[in-house]
């Protein structure tokens, strides 16, 4: 099935928006590749962004619900990739991290996930890069959607 997923139309956003990108620095490399994905689809939606690091995965919540509460931010993107290794950190670790970035949303922040979770170097490469599977673009996306129906829901109000 892959490659038959079919993306949403990008929706309106009645109005401007400023989008906080956190990236953990962990893999850096891949990082960049999704960051890069991110930034690009954020800009085609015509809004701002603001792109920082952190150490890992596991700090990518907390830093968005820092954002949350001292910036002045519309949506959130999560970006990063863990790869699996020889122990069982990696379950505690994605786990944690999507547990963490579910509970954000339930509390009303518009996120987008996008923490690859793979079995090797070579899958996070492809699913990060921009060319290829653009999955920084696409947790931009899933963001800037949430922001667009938050607003709708919200009657048009920021």
């Amino acid at each position: 099935m892959a490659g038959s997923a079919q993306p949403l139309p990008r929706a309106p956003l009645g109005g401007p928006a400023r989008i906080f990108v956190a990236a953990a620095a962990f893999h850096r490399d891949v990082a960049d590749m999704l960051a890069a994905g991110a930034a690009a689809e954020i800009a085609a939606w015509g809004a701002q962004c603001e792109i920082v690091e952190v150490p890992g995965a596991l700090e990518l919540p907390a830093a968005i619900g820092l954002a949350d509460r001292l910036g002045a931010f519309d949506g959130h993107v999560a970006l990063g990739c863990v790869i699996r290794g020889e122990t069982s950190h990696y379950d505690t670790v994605c786990a944690e991290s999507a547990r963490g970035l579910g509970e954000l949303g339930l509390r009303g922040l518009c996120v987008g996930n996008g923490v690859l979770t793979v079995e090797s170097r070579e899958q996070a490469l492809e699913r990060a890069d921009p060319a290829r599977m653009d999955k920084g673009g696409g947790a931009a996306a899933a963001a800037l959607h949430l922001v667009a129906l938050s607003r709708n829901l919200a009657g048009g109000a920021a």
